[in-house]
């Protein structure tokens, strides 16, 4: 098995090696925000997708496009508005009157790397559109059915603060973000670099570090990562804890959960923490992997108890007390 790791762990050195770049490329624009551009990362190596949340203002629409920018592969960047439809994103069929037939015109969906800008501000049935297609990795229009073209990653952000002329993800289809990530403010030190980098636009050129070849080559290699069974039992446990946490020594925190993490959060988990190691460039899952994304992947899968939300109590703060409890192995 150890012979089996090293090989491993010499073949994840000589294909990750791109990853470096791709994030020194992305250094030339973003300042900071380490955490979320290694989630990115893991969202696509892990064949996930992503929704970022934070105050405007945070780089996170040109986080995500610089991305793309290092990447050779089609890009789209969809704004969402109340006035959109389905059909704007996955297409629709239109009369050609030299064949006289319905032929289809393809939407902005049918790209490799989709920026969802602002996906609270789009109703309900355009929601779902996306969403279906982020499931199926699919898209019908009219009675044909296409498949996306692979890698396909949906890059979603919305705004916190601002209310009003949103529509709020149901909990059904918000689970179908393999990571929600929550961006901060930068620090001091950080802000004054943004201020000297960007106050005077100057054009930036990115240069693409990767290929889509690559980023399925990885994938490939991410199933090999090897996970320990009791490394497998402890993520289990960490979403179990979320259902039934009287059974972990944590009966104080059952009434401020409604509902705990559904099946689709231990295989996101195993995924995202075997993309984590691999970006640490290990071929085997470590404790600390799992936990360095467990907050990522079960923040928007809890649904909290009217208690917990009176008491202004957060699903962070619940998943750091299962972190703190659950035994590691």
């Amino acid at each position: 098995m150890n012979k089996d790791i090293r090989e491993i762990n010499e073949r994840i050195r000589q294909e990750s090696g791109f990853l470096t770049d791709v994030l020194a490329e992305m250094d030339k624009v973003i300042v900071g925000q380490r955490i979320m551009l290694e989630r990115l990362l893991i969202a696509l190596l892990a064949n996930g997708h992503i929704l970022i949340e934070g105050v405007p203002g945070l780089a996170k629409t040109l986080t995500v496009k610089t991305l793309a920018a290092t990447i050779r592969t089609k890009f789209q960047r969809i704004q969402f508005t109340p006035d959109l439809l389905p059909a704007d994103i996955t297409g629709t069929l239109i009369y050609d009157q030299k064949v006289q037939e319905f032929i289809p015109k393809k939407g902005p969906i049918f790209s490799n790397l989709i920026l969802a800008d602002e996906i609270n501000r789009a109703p309900a049935k355009v929601q779902s559109a996306l969403l279906e297609a982020m499931q199926e990795r699919q898209v019908t229009i009219g009675d044909q059915t296409y498949l996306l073209e692979e890698p396909f990653l949906v890059m979603a952000t919305q705004n916190p603060i601002e209310q009003e002329g949103t529509y709020p993800l149901p909990e059904a289809q918000i689970d179908r973000f393999m990571l929600k990530i929550k961006v901060d403010y930068p620090s001091e030190a950080e802000e004054l670099a943004i201020v000297r980098r960007h106050a005077v636009p100057r054009p930036t050129a990115i240069t693409p570090q990767a290929t889509p070849q690559q980023i399925m080559s990885a994938r490939r290699l991410l199933g090999e990562v090897y996970m320990d069974e009791k490394i497998e039992q402890y993520l289990v446990n960490l979403v179990m804890a979320t259902r039934r946490p009287a059974d972990y020594q944590l009966a104080e925190i059952r009434p401020h959960i409604e509902f705990g993490a559904s099946p689709r959060a231990s295989l996101s988990l195993a995924q995202a923490a075997r993309a984590h190691a691999f970006i640490k460039r290990r071929g085997y899952v470590a404790p600390e992997d799992v936990q360095a994304v467990a907050l990522d992947v079960l923040r928007h899968r809890i649904i909290l108890s009217y208690e917990a939300e009176a008491e202004a109590i957060t699903p962070e703060d619940l998943i750091k007390r299962i972190l703190e409890k659950v035994e590691i192995p």
